[in-house]
């Protein structure tokens, strides 16, 4: 579809680490995060030479203080399929749009204008943690849905979701059409772009169907621009650029548990 580029432009100044957007603890020895272009392209699909991807991948890890190699990344395909990192035969790249773990895994989502949510509740032995990668597709065919019950059946409770920069419903149009198919199947992704045409608002989509599931959703702000990737040049946008490659969310654990795990 069409799309105008929005006037809104980042200027401000750069944040003091250069490789995250915004990151915090959240309890339970758990701290969530999300970088920002700083860190480099992340993901392996987008053309970028492999060996450099890699390099950036275990700098992310020296980074958040985790194992080398012990951070799982998803070979995501706009589905449902959440992967268990705690299985013995998990494959080192799942084929999945999420992933839970019970025993302090830690885990990486990809995104470039889909909706990264990182979720983290209290377990029996421990927190419970998981990723979920909420494109349009994923949302609308229950890509959260299927991470939360996941994440239940692991014992986790009081689960919270912290949603991560995406394109925003100001900017994220779409043919006529495909709204009102999406609208029909989640009404709060409905959205107008900033210049009057028919828009998806996949944030808006993604907090609707958590908090009807009961999740606490957090929505992280950070002092260098905007959280929606289009309009902050910092963070990558397909739309915008297809060459900006990947940020990615994370969770990881902090404490001896996550460390072992790892």
């Amino acid at each position: 579809p069409r799309h105008r580029r929005p006037r809104r432009r980042h200027d401000e100044a750069r944040q003091e680490d250069p490789v995250f957007w915004w990151q915090g603890d959240v309890g339970q020895g758990v701290r969530v995060a999300f970088t920002d272009r700083g860190a480099g392209n992340l993901a392996l699909h987008t053309g970028d030479d492999a060996d450099a991807v890699r390099s950036r991948r275990a700098a992310l890890e020296r980074s958040i203080g985790v194992p080398g190699g012990s951070l799982v990344f998803l070979e995501q395909v706009h589905g449902t399929d959440v992967a268990d990192a705690d299985r013995d035969d998990r494959p080192a790249v799942p084929t999945a749009d999420a992933a839970v773990t019970a025993t302090g895994v830690p885990l990486a989502v990809m995104v470039a204008d889909c909706v990264p949510v990182l979720l983290v509740g209290e377990g029996p032995r421990g927190p419970v943690t998981g990723v979920a990668h909420a494109g349009r597709r994923g949302l609308l065919d229950g890509v959260l849905e299927r991470t939360v019950e996941q994440l239940r059946a692991r014992g986790a409770r009081g689960l919270s979701a912290w949603l991560g920069p995406s394109i925003c419903g100001s900017c994220y149009e779409v043919p006529a059409a495909m709204r009102e198919e999406a609208v029909a199947r989640v009404p709060a992704v409905a959205a107008t772009t900033s210049w009057g045409t028919p828009a998806l608002d996949l944030r808006g989509g993604a907090r609707e169907r958590l908090s009807a599931l009961g999740v606490g959703v957090v929505e992280p702000t950070a002092d260098t621009g905007s959280s929606c990737t289009l309009e902050n040049e910092q963070l990558s946008s397909h739309r915008r650029d297809p060459g900006s490659g990947r940020i990615v969310g994370l969770v990881w654990g902090t404490g001896p548990r996550g460390e072992d795990a790892a």
